[in-house]
């Protein structure tokens, strides 16, 4: 599946401190959205994971961005 976020199955998320998603359906019925989501540290390194909204992305992201600053 080719999306705006990826090329050849790598991030186009390249701008450090920037976030990327989009959204997109499983199933037939009912159909469930989901989001995918890419963040791209300060430091380079790359979050990625999809969940049911934007929000829980986000709380995602901000656990990981705290054990990475605990580390």
């Amino acid at each position: 599946m080719a999306t705006r976020m990826t090329a050849n199955g790598v991030s186009t998320t390249t701008t450090l401190g920037t976030e990327q998603y989009e959204v997109f359906y499983i199933g037939f019925r009912p159909r469930r959205k989901r989001y995918q989501y890419d963040y791209r540290h300060t430091d380079g390194e790359l979050f990625s994971c999809v969940a049911p909204t934007l929000t829980e992305c986000r709380r995602k992201r901000n656990e990981w961005l705290n054990k990475k600053a605990n580390n």
